[in-house]
């Protein structure tokens, strides 16, 4: 449907700083060598210095080690092709297509916590909508910052889009309703809705969500259809924490990790998936409306050790 249209070289590009600490020190340890224990106790500390997390971590090195008993593996290019293969497979998912409704309006709602990223990333998303041909309406349901607001209105001037506000403090769960019945009485395809920047430790805001969710869901039967967490790659393990109290308040559908382009530690995709069982979707790869793509499992891997393997 032509959305999202960054390149695979625009993936590389962004993955740089983690191929520098992962893939590049990987491709030296292993080129030409055997496999001993001492090169993959190496490996071991490489793939948790990339932020894999140690579950995912010890489980590779377990099967690293059974493999290497086991003769199937004995030199250093076989053990590439063997992360390789189980980062992809470790990350395989049937469907991560964002998720819309049947007929009729579709409503996403995008949380995260503030610095994420995610405002940023809401544009994102809507410029890709609309410049896909579907008609999208914004909304500021981040009443306690005026700050928020503001940004959000940039992006809506930048993109020729509409959006619906609320005033200063004003309850954000009847800023998202309002903007539900905005979005059908103009018959808009895709409504994004912009959510406080709250902190996952902030249990009353955290309610605050749970009633934005729970009052789209009356105003529109299987709404909101899209929730997508924006997490900051940068933050590394810090970002599940997260993730987990965020999915426990609003049924997370969906992660967008923004600034992807900004950390050596990219294997934190790994960890939340490990974590969460909730699908990457989106990355973040830059400062600019476009740039965003699906995350596609194959091309994050092999960026991020620098591998091309069909």
């Amino acid at each position: 449907m032509g959305l999202f249209t960054a390149t695979v070289s625009a993936i590389r590009r962004s993955l740089t700083r983690t191929r520098e600490a992962l893939g590049t020190p990987l491709g030296d340890l292993l080129g030409g060598r055997s496999l001993s224990d001492a090169v993959v106790d190496e490996i071991e500390t490489l793939l948790l210095s990339a932020d894999l997390g140690p579950t995912a971590t010890t489980l590779i090195i377990q099967e690293l080690r059974e493999a290497r008993r086991a003769g199937r593996i004995d030199s250093g290019s076989d053990a590439l092709e063997f992360l390789t293969d189980e980062l992809k497979t470790r990350l395989a998912c049937p469907d991560r297509g964002l998720l819309f409704a049947d007929s009729g309006l579709s409503i996403m709602l995008i949380a995260g916590i503030n610095g994420s990223g995610k405002t940023t990333s809401v544009a994102k998303i809507a410029k890709s909508l609309h410049t896909s041909g579907r008609s999208v309406l914004l909304a500021a349901a981040d009443t306690f910052r005026a700050g928020a607001v503001a940004q959000l209105e940039i992006w809506a001037r930048r993109l020729d889009l509409d959006i619906i506000k609320g005033a200063r403090g004003a309850d954000p769960a009847a800023v998202a309703f309002d903007a539900a019945d905005a979005a059908l009485s103009r018959g808009v395809d895709v409504l994004l809705i912009d959510t406080a920047g709250r902190l996952h430790t902030q249990a009353n805001l955290m309610r605050q969500l749970t009633k934005i969710r729970n009052v789209l869901a009356k105003k529109i039967p299987g709404a909101p259809h899209e929730v997508l967490l924006v997490l900051d790659a940068t933050a590394g393990q810090n970002a599940i924490i997260q993730a987990q109290l965020f999915k426990q308040a609003i049924d997370v559908t969906g992660i967008f990790l923004a600034k992807l382009d900004g950390t050596a530690k990219g294997g934190i995709v790994i960890a939340i998936h490990d974590a969460l069982d909730i699908p990457v979707k989106l990355v973040g790869l830059g400062e600019t409306a476009d740039d965003v793509e699906i995350f596609d499992p194959d091309t994050f891997v092999e960026a991020m050790l620098g591998v091309e393997k069909s």
